[in-house]
């Protein structure tokens, strides 16, 4: 919710309405992490903005419209915040900064390339078209 509420509403609102199974994968904050829980929303804000946690929904009626069914609800292009700026919130990983700031550095740094990285596929995946079952079926009769 911290993120984008107006995403988290809508990927409400489309899997209560989808015929079917449901899945939704939510970014939960935690006591175990190690940061106090009334700043859990700013969290959340830094794991999108970082890459960490990407915003996305799934929905396979786009198919049918000739849509892509996947939609990348994250802003694409530089993050707005730094994966170190995510993790120095957070007690699991300044222990490792703590301990070994070389490491600490080394790792973060291996974490926003992946992060980078995950949101470009991600928007690729987000511009593919499917061929719906339909248009399959018509294309395989026209062949015949």
């Amino acid at each position: 919710m911290g993120a984008k509420d107006a995403q988290t509403v809508q990927a409400f609102v489309e899997a209560e309405s989808y015929p079917g199974p449901s899945l939704i994968i939510a970014y939960s904050h935690c006591i175990a992490h190690g940061y106090d829980l009334i700043n859990g929303m700013e969290q959340q804000k830094l794991a999108v903005g970082s890459g960490i946690w990407p915003l996305y929904r799934y929905d396979p009626r786009r198919i049918e419209a000739g849509q892509p069914p996947l939609q990348l609800d994250t802003a694409t292009g530089a993050a707005k915040e730094t994966v170190q700026e995510y993790m120095r919130n957070e007690t699991r990983f300044r222990m490792v900064e703590k301990i070994d700031p070389k490491r600490f550095a080394h790792l973060a740094e291996a974490a926003q390339e992946a992060a980078t990285q995950r949101v470009a596929i991600y928007q690729q995946m987000a511009n593919i078209v499917v061929p719906s079952t339909v248009e399959a079926t018509a294309d395989a009769g026209e062949a015949e």
